[in-house]
């Protein structure tokens, strides 16, 4: 599911980043972006350990 959501969010930003600085719209850009965010979440979410948080 995060390669799904991390496609679907770098799309849209790279669309509206590239509307506002006017350059054209670059698909294969924003699929390799989103490959690399994809792939930087699940790392993070396999490194934070998933212990019960101590009441200090």
């Amino acid at each position: 599911m995060a390669f799904v959501w991390s496609f679907v969010l770098v799309a849209l930003l790279n669309y509206v980043v590239g509307a506002i600085a006017n350059v054209p719209f670059d698909f294969q850009a924003g699929v390799m972006i989103s490959l690399v965010m994809a792939v930087l979440v699940i790392l993070l979410g396999e490194a934070i350990p998933n212990q019960e948080v101590s009441d200090n």
